[in-house]
């Protein structure tokens, strides 16, 4: 470390010292924390401009905190509608709160298109606290939250329906990793006890959001405080959040078992996914962050950070959280480039006003690049940032499913818009992976598989085909026409499947509309 960098350092720690005497938060935090927003809302205000309807998937959620709110807020033991009946295990805390607003009258679909929202401007507080006290600068706490907004690998999971959770367990982790940061670098009993409750609030909405932080107060510590008074803080604040988390604990293993957790740990690329996946076929997307890893380690030698990045990188199969901590060594990139160009003689940033100006233009400019380019995705015709799931006609088709089948009808959804069949229908869907990870990991794949390949195919033998490696026996097929997505990827389909379905023996139209036609086995009665 040279004697500049050292300087740095020890600027930070000063600051940090400063900020454990006193409120997080005073008047000259005030222009640099609303800086920080900015590109918050205007990435927010862009996707709900973009998206009359939310992005991905939220039904399943939809569907379970209407099951805690029709059994009067005591956890239901199952939630029924998808392809297995699902084992309530899902940490809760998120859906109490989407319940309680379903109880106010709320539609489902916009809380899932709003609610997020809120996470994701709010999630910017903790990380520009985190990058004004490790770097001991404001304009690099504001340079940090910035790069989390403006973020399409970040933003696009916390913004879209399942940002009700994602969105509320982000903020919540940034939440835990701030109070991290100064539990392991002097911290007092305030810092233990915050860690505590944001990493219990973690651990109740999201699993691997809960993994993270661990992970996250592991580098910490290795890097700031290798010491015993560090990991015996480090353990109060993991004892505090499991003493918080244990009633919900304990409710599962006595209701489910164990065996659901390890169900659910095998899918979704588990521990080491990220690795798995550099070593399947590296791509930029993931190499990325281990560059401005790398850079951190070259321009600041900060290896506490850079082996963070690297650490997230590895070990999530979601490079979300790799992004997330990207954009924190970034801002500690610019630091040590702002300083080396204020060496210089004559130099434009010799003042620290002028370099604070300057980091203010970046993050104006990089708003409007960044709000432009996310319009320019959000309003493409295969849209890849935020695809929304449903549509006028797949809504309309779910309202005629609950108005004209029996309510045990099981139904075959091909495309993205099963997912939220079941809330808004109230009727089962047969094949689909959603929930079924808590059931098994194999199960998870199959029905996965069987999904993705029915939803694809163009004649009715290809979809019984897909869906035969399920055993599922729909008593009613519903066939997208037009664009839809499988798993967020988009199809066109020209009627094709339609016509073959139309053609097949066994099957009758009996409900179409403009971009959804609904199929009915034979022998199967209307309600």
């Amino acid at each position: 470390m040279t004697a500049t960098d050292a300087v740095g350092r020890d600027r930070s720690l000063a600051l940090a010292a400063r900020l454990r005497r006193a409120a997080p938060l005073d008047g000259r935090d005030a222009g640099w924390l609303g800086l920080a927003l900015v590109p918050g809302v205007v990435a927010v205000g862009v996707y709900l401009a973009t998206n009359p309807y939310p992005a991905y998937g939220g039904g399943l959620y939809a569907q379970i905190a209407a099951a805690i709110a029709a059994n009067g807020y005591a956890p239901p033991a199952t939630v029924d509608g998808y392809a297995v009946t699902v084992p309530f295990a899902y940490p809760p805390l998120q859906f109490y709160v989407f319940a309680a607003l379903l109880d106010l009258g709320f539609d489902p679909v916009a809380v899932t298109r709003f609610l997020p929202s809120v996470a994701v401007v709010a999630g910017l507080l903790p990380a520009y606290l985190l990058g004004r006290d490790y770097t001991g600068s404001r304009p690099a706490g504001t340079a940090t939250a910035a790069m989390v907004a403006l973020n399409p690998q970040v933003v696009e999971w916390h913004v879209s329906a399942g940002g009700v959770v994602r969105g509320f367990a982000f903020l919540y982790a940034l939440t835990a990793i701030y109070a991290g940061y100064h539990v392991f670098s002097g911290g007092g009993r305030r810092a233990v006890v915050g860690g505590a409750v944001a990493v219990a609030l973690t651990g109740l909405t999201h699993p691997t959001y809960a993994l993270f932080v661990v992970a996250s107060y592991l580098v910490l510590w290795g890097g700031l405080d290798r010491s015993v008074g560090g990991l015996a803080r480090g353990l109060a604040v993991g004892s505090g959040a499991l003493a918080l988390a244990s009633p919900w604990l304990g409710w599962v293993v006595a209701t489910h078992g164990p065996g659901v957790f390890t169900a659910a740990a095998g899918t979704h690329g588990g521990l080491g996914g990220g690795l798995d996946a550099l070593l399947a076929g590296p791509s930029w997307v993931r190499l990325l962050p281990l560059s401005v890893a790398a850079a951190t380690l070259a321009l600041r030698r900060d290896a506490t950070v850079a082996a963070w990045v690297v650490v997230a990188t590895l070990l999530f199969f979601q490079v979300r959280f790799a992004y997330a901590v990207a954009a924190l060594a970034a801002a500690v990139v610019g630091l040590g480039v702002a300083a080396r160009l204020a060496r210089r003689e004559g130099s434009a940033l010799a003042s620290p006003e002028r370099r604070a100006a300057a980091a203010a233009a970046l993050v104006l400019l990089a708003t409007v690049a960044g709000g432009t380019a996310l319009a320019a995705e959000t309003t493409s015709t295969t849209d890849p940032t935020t695809p929304s799931f449903l549509d006028d006609e797949s809504v309309a088709t779910a309202e005629w499913a609950a108005a004209e089948t029996a309510a045990d009808a099981r139904f075959l959804v091909l495309g993205d818009a099963a997912e939220w069949f079941p809330a808004l229908s109230g009727r089962s869907i047969a094949v689909g992976p959603w929930g079924v990870e808590w059931a098994s990991s194999t199960a998870y794949d199959r029905h996965l598989a069987a999904f993705r390949a029915a939803s694809i195919c163009r004649t009715a033998d290809c979809v019984a085909s897909a869906v035969a490696t399920v055993d599922a026996d729909p008593d009613y097929v519903v066939v997208p026409k037009g664009r839809y997505t499988v798993r967020g990827t988009t199809f066109v389909d020209f009627g094709t499947l339609d016509r073959s379905f139309a053609a097949a023996d066994g099957w009758a139209r009996v409900h179409e509309n403009d971009g959804v036609t609904v199929f009915r086995a034979s022998g199967v009665a209307d309600e």
